[in-house]
């Protein structure tokens, strides 16, 4: 039997757009968030394997999840997650539905609106944000903020890699009604280039996804750990200066990601804002939402 672990992409923690277990959480929460990441992106590169059969997929995919619910011991990520989730008492549910997620990567290929863009966050993106929040005996009444947090991550992810994953693995993000309200056409995104109506386009949904980042400017102040509230505000940096980025650049043919200095420089600031936020009482200031 094929070793989920063996379709590993070889992409770690080290290589995301935000920090998974960095030194800033406390020592106690690390080996549970790394198993809960090596368990979703061991998920991840098995649905956007190049070579696999789609059918293969799901059944990786289903037999991750009957493992992680404990039907099984052959898949050492689910087997390493459920322990460490038995050891806290906590129940898998987050974990659960990612594998909705990355089952629609493997049979949906388009979007036709935001709202099914939006739907596909709800499994791929803000169950990850719930779980930190759960690990840290965080309220529920976080949630909304960090859903829009882990939305806006994942659609900035989408836009800087809407060229790739149409090459690659013909799956496009960009909803159909954003393209037609721009002119633009799917087959564009094979270029080496964005069209000007395909720029105008994902300029638009960057603006639109920056207003999900302002719903979120609330959550590091919602949180009372304060490790976890400095993390989240260098979260919140990186995809503010992303999502500037996307706002203005072309990701078909222009650099949309952060490089080492500047995520260093933008881990500095957001923890000394955090660190002074808390030490004055201040709240985090957002821009009203229009539009998201």
């Amino acid at each position: 039997m094929t070793s989920a672990s063996e379709l590993r992409s070889g992409k770690t923690h080290r290589d995301e757009n935000f920090p998974v277990a960095s030194w800033i959480i406390h020592p106690r929460h690390r080996a549970l968030i790394l198993a809960y990441y090596n368990f979703v992106r061991t998920a991840d590169d098995i649905a956007d394997h190049a070579t696999l059969e789609d059918g293969e997929k799901l059944r990786l995919l289903d037999l991750l999840e009957a493992e992680l619910l404990g039907n099984g011991d052959t898949q050492p990520e689910a087997v390493n997650l459920r322990r460490a989730l038995a050891e806290r008492s906590m129940p898998p549910r987050h974990a659960l539905d990612v594998l909705i997620a990355f089952r629609m990567d493997v049979t949906k290929l388009r979007y036709e609106n935001w709202d099914e863009v939006i739907h596909y966050c709800r499994y791929s993106a803000m169950p990850v944000g719930r779980f930190m929040l759960d690990v840290h005996g965080e309220s529920t009444s976080t949630w909304a903020a960090s859903d829009a947090l882990c939305a806006g991550l994942q659609i900035n992810n989408h836009l800087q890699d809407c060229g790739k994953d149409f090459r690659q693995l013909n799956r496009v993000y960009l909803p159909r009604d954003a393209l037609a309200a721009s002119g633009a056409s799917v087959e564009e995104l094979g270029a080496e280039r964005s069209s000007a109506p395909l720029l105008q386009c994902l300029h638009a949904l960057a603006v639109r996804t920056e207003a999900l980042l302002d719903e979120s400017k609330s959550l590091s102040a919602g949180v009372r750990d304060i490790r976890l509230g400095c993390e989240i505000s260098v979260i919140q940096a990186f995809a503010d200066r992303i999502v500037q980025m996307l706002k203005v650049r072309d990701p078909l043919s222009e650099r949309v990601h952060l490089n080492p200095l500047e995520l260093l420089g933008h881990s500095l600031g957001g923890i000394a804002s955090e660190l002074g936020r808390r030490a004055t009482g201040r709240r985090p200031v957002s821009k009203p939402a229009a539009g998201a």
